[in-house]
């Protein structure tokens, strides 16, 4: 089969995507990004994947204005990123989560996904309101009045998904939402991500090292390779391309048995 081509390239100038392009991000003379070009369209869930120390939560980190790129350009629904704090960011509507949830522990669950409302913007009166809707949506009603520090891990995960809805965002990033989940819990994560895409026709960026989450849920895959573009295709394309196995899992007996 013909090798995916990493140099497909995004709609530029497009008002309603996220798009990194020729993206360089540089450490102490190091390339982690080089020239990479990214994008994700409204209602699309776009899997990043590549092994550890990829480049994978640098971009992350560079389309959600962590980051400034020695070179190359971000831009959000149209709009040059440069400058834009990441504070400015998630009022302009992209949201994100970490490896580390890290709740506010002392806060209740309804608590920390108020916080994300009012870190934005909103009213109390407003965030009360998101926080219902999100509590009901994620399935964590009945864990409201609970604090957040003693939730299990698949709940934590929930909840830094839905303090990052809570901001309404048009774009969500996601890093590895389901690292260190049992199968049940993983399960979950995919099921309320696909139903998060659906009702709220947002963008979801999606960083994860588990393949059946990426085979699950996305319809386009981006690999990254030592800060550079491997290969970007569908999840059935990126699962038999030969330089994606070899340079990934090393074989593709260990792609099929994580991505079946």
């Amino acid at each position: 089969m013909k090798p995916t081509d990493a140099t497909a390239t995004p709609p530029v100038g497009a008002d309603d995507a996220l798009l990194a392009a020729d993206v360089t991000i540089t450490f102490t003379g190091v390339k982690a990004l080089d020239a990479v070009t990214f994008h994700c369209q409204p209602g699309e869930i776009v899997g990043l994947i590549g092994p550890n120390g990829s480049g994978k939560t640098t971009l992350l980190n560079t389309l959600s204005g962590f980051l400034e790129p020695a070179s190359g350009a971000v831009r959000f629904c149209g709009q040059p990123t440069r400058g834009w704090s990441p504070e400015q960011h998630a009022r302009r509507g992209l949201a994100r989560t970490f490896q580390g949830v890290r709740p506010f522990a002392q806060l209740t669950v309804r608590e920390n996904i108020e916080v994300g409302a009012i870190g934005v913007g909103a009213s109390r009166r407003d965030a009360r309101r998101r926080a219902s809707e999100l509590l009901e949506e994620l399935g964590l009603s009945d864990l409201a009045a609970t604090w957040a520090g003693i939730l299990p891990a698949g709940s934590q995960r929930r909840l830094g998904i839905a303090r990052a809805l809570a901001a309404e965002p048009r774009f969500l990033l996601l890093d590895e939402p389901a690292a260190g989940l049992y199968e049940a819990e993983t399960d979950a994560v995919i099921d309320f991500i696909s139903r998060i895409r659906a009702t709220r026709r947002i963008g979801i960026t999606l960083v994860e090292h588990d393949m059946s989450v990426v085979m699950r849920l996305c319809e386009r895959v981006h690999v990254l390779d030592n800060g550079v573009t491997l290969a970007e295709g569908t999840p059935s394309e990126i699962r038999t391309n030969e330089r994606v196995l070899e340079a990934y899992l090393g074989t593709g007996r260990a792609w099929r048995a994580r991505g079946s």
